[in-house]
């Protein structure tokens, strides 16, 4: 597992994945990084749809890439919007990244660098199903 995450180049990855990000409509752009637990960086972008509700986060984004890659847990977390700033995942993608956190996962946010279960605390997720 990754000792220390490299939050500056975290942050430079979800800014490059936010100048691709797809956003006709609201032109919010978001972008998303994290590290894996292999040390590979993923990222993703928010892609927009005509009938508004189908649009994606950044964050599905991210989750694609992740399994498209050949999976693994996420270390650490960055996300932000088109002018840089650090943003915190919606509720809806808080539990998609519950999904694939590894269990010391760290976020960047507003307040600083959290661990994930700050955020999303006493979180419904796979280990409710499993038994």
């Amino acid at each position: 597992m990754v000792e220390q995450p490299n939050w500056d180049e975290l942050r430079t990855a979800a800014k490059a994945a936010m100048r691709q990000a797809y956003a006709p409509y609201s032109n919010y752009r978001v972008g998303a990084a994290a590290l894996v637990d292999d040390g590979r960086i993923v990222s993703g972008c928010n892609v927009e749809n005509a009938s508004y509700g189908c649009g994606l986060c950044a964050e599905c984004g991210l989750v694609s890439a992740l399994q498209a890659s050949g999976g693994g847990r996420l270390v650490a977390f960055a996300c932000c919007d088109g002018d840089g700033n650090v943003l915190m995942p919606c509720g809806r993608c808080r539990q998609l990244l519950n999904e694939f956190k590894a269990p010391d996962m760290l976020i960047d946010t507003p307040r600083g660098i959290l661990p994930f279960d700050e955020i999303l605390p006493q979180s419904f997720g796979p280990d409710h199903l499993n038994g």
